[in-house]
């Protein structure tokens, strides 16, 4: 659908200007955000907690924004996991070699930028990738936003080559392929990403607020829940 709206609106990025606002009004606010993780009691979980609450920007007709996105992170010590695998995650960040971190909307992708910062801090030497969309789909994150926002400072940006809602990996290209095969920790982010990638294999861990009755059944956790969830296959 979103390939035949590019195609009669003759524009092949509609959402650009939309992504480029939020990625500037979180990455404004990312320093104060930063601070308020490192101050809290589990920083690492904290992070957690910020990571998936970045996920609120979405522009899909089922969802709406939240205006106000600073109050958002200010409550986030209010906040917890309802399904909670974060000690496992931690352990195996300290331990992986490869970890391909695949990101989804605009906006939270400069709380991505933090999450890759703080998994560079935990293990110097992994070798780090972030994922993003091959092309602009709706308000997922592109390869120039990540440059944008300087996150190959931390990580390798690379694009899955494809442009459907989340990571379907037929569609993805040869060289996202083989760093997804071969990574020992893969982190997904947002709904599309799991409803792709929750029946494929890997060492997944799923970072995503529970957005609709279907995947709340399929996780058995309530919708507007926070979810850490590991799935390994």
């Amino acid at each position: 659908m979103f390939q035949i709206l590019k195609k009669h609106t003759r524009n092949n990025d509609p959402y650009k200007e939309v992504r480029k606002y939020y990625n500037h009004l979180l990455n404004e606010h990312s320093d104060t955000i930063e601070k308020m993780i490192e101050e809290a009691d589990d920083p690492f979980y904290q992070m957690i907690i910020s990571a998936i609450l970045g996920n609120i920007i979405d522009f899909s007709p089922m969802h709406h924004c939240v205006d106000d996105i600073l109050d958002v992170f200010k409550k986030a010590n209010e906040k917890k996991l309802t399904i909670d695998h974060h000690s496992q995650l931690l352990l195996d960040i300290i331990t992986a070699k490869k970890i391909l971190y695949i990101g989804d909307n605009c906006g939270e992708i400069c709380i991505d930028k933090l999450f890759l910062k703080q998994i560079r801090q935990l293990n110097e030497n992994v070798e780090l990738y972030f994922g993003v969309r091959g092309a602009p789909v709706i308000n997922d994150s592109v390869a120039e936003d990540a440059y944008d926002l300087g996150i190959d400072r931390y990580a390798h940006i690379i694009s899955n080559g494809d442009t459907s809602l989340g990571t379907v990996l037929s569609r993805t290209n040869q060289v996202f392929q083989k760093i997804y095969r071969e990574a020992d920790l893969i982190i997904c982010k947002g709904s599309a990403n799991f409803e792709s990638l929750s029946d494929t294999y890997g060492n997944r861990y799923f970072l995503m607020m529970v957005k609709c009755d279907v995947i709340a059944k399929y996780v058995n956790a309530p919708v507007h829940s926070l979810i850490c969830l590991n799935i390994k296959s």
